[in-house]
């Protein structure tokens, strides 16, 4: 039995679980706040920070990327065309590239401050650091998000899906942080009309619908979030 320890708003989190959801694979989940690093987390992940998976009585695996390529190499030879890995080295080489755009370049210099100030901050604790959101740092990410989605739009556009000609981990590891995003109404869809008929590809999988209908409490989503036709 896989179990994942996650937060419902951490991109990296929803990367794996969009994977798990795609692979078919049956997980448990616990609900973590990254803030709190709490015993148990710490236990299984010294650096305290989610998505961590333990597979039955396994060793704990950390972070997005070691997850995965573990359910790579466990589940995604067994699915052959429908493996989130391409066959080619080159074609490999591209996925894990776009995957750490997305989570991690694209989260720092976006989708991190936007979760951050507008989600996080209003539920942890001041003790933690919560409170009112830091205005400059929404500027940025404000700023930022036109450079990513016009270079999104560039791949997308000559390319059947982010990565080359077949869905892959790239697609949802960018699909997690965007709609991080969409959830707060933060993302300019009409000047990436190419991202957005792409994302809009992602959105209709199975595997998102879990993701799109979850909710911040006191926080309702953008009226676009959970639309399939937005």
């Amino acid at each position: 039995m896989l179990t994942l320890y996650h937060h419902p708003f951490s991109p990296s989190s929803r990367f794996i679980r969009l994977v798990l959801s795609e692979y078919g694979a049956a997980f448990e989940e616990r609900h973590v706040e990254p803030w709190d690093r709490p015993q148990e987390l710490l236990v299984l992940n010294a650096a305290g920070t989610v998505p961590v998976l333990v597979e039955n009585d396994g060793p704990a695996i950390c972070g997005p990327g070691p997850i995965m390529e573990y359910l790579d190499e466990t589940r995604g030879y067994a699915l052959t065309d429908r493996r989130l890995m391409p066959d080619h080295p080159e074609a490999r080489a591209e996925t894990r590239r776009l995957v750490e755009w997305s989570l991690v370049k694209f989260d720092q210099e976006v989708v991190g401050h936007l979760v951050r100030e507008r989600i996080y901050k209003q539920i942890m604790p001041k003790s933690a650091g919560g409170g009112e959101p830091d205005s400059a740092a929404l500027r940025v990410a404000r700023a930022n998000i036109h450079h990513h989605l016009k270079y999104f739009g560039y791949l997308v556009a000559s390319r059947r899906w982010l990565a080359g000609d077949r869905l892959s981990f790239a697609d949802f590891a960018l699909a997690a942080g965007l709609s991080c995003a969409d959830y707060l109404g933060e993302v300019p869809w009409t000047n990436e009309p190419d991202v957005k008929s792409w994302y809009a590809r992602v959105k209709s999988r199975p595997c998102m619908r879990p993701l799109l209908g979850e909710k911040v409490l006191g926080m309702p989503p953008a009226a676009s979030y959970a639309d399939l036709d937005f």
